[in-house]
């Protein structure tokens, strides 16, 4: 079973930038892939951005791309977001999760293990 935590969320003005953390810890071995995903409030979860276990593979929602930045430390099985040039729309709880599967990274149901989430809020 892997464990995941994230950090890093916060309260930010526009324009700004935060950096998400996801410690994953326990089988990693077993991950082949990493993704993030954001719930705002009265809103389905949807998915923000995912990485190869690796690091060779990239993945981002249209939404996201080019202000967004997923990367890995493979040292300290840690998975990052970088988030720059925050809109108020990216408000929401920001979620890491861990998938065994080698597509469907967009999905939901792709993964196996979620972590417990970390607030991230853009003020206007």
């Amino acid at each position: 079973q892997v464990q995941l935590v994230e950090s890093g969320g916060g309260l930010v003005q526009a324009g700004g930038s935060l950096r998400l953390s996801c410690a994953a810890s326990g089988r990693t071995f077993s991950t082949y892939a990493m993704g993030w995903f954001r719930q705002a409030p009265g809103k389905e979860r949807e998915f923000v951005a995912a990485i190869s276990w690796s690091g060779g593979t990239t993945y981002y929602a249209d939404s996201v791309k080019g202000r967004f930045t997923i990367s890995g430390d493979g040292a300290k099985n840690t998975r990052y977001l970088q988030m720059n040039s925050l809109k108020p729309e990216d408000t929401a709880v920001y979620y890491c999760a861990a998938t065994k599967r080698t597509t469907g990274w967009e999905l939901t149901t792709s993964y196996d293990t979620w972590g417990q989430g970390t607030q991230v809020t853009v003020s206007s």
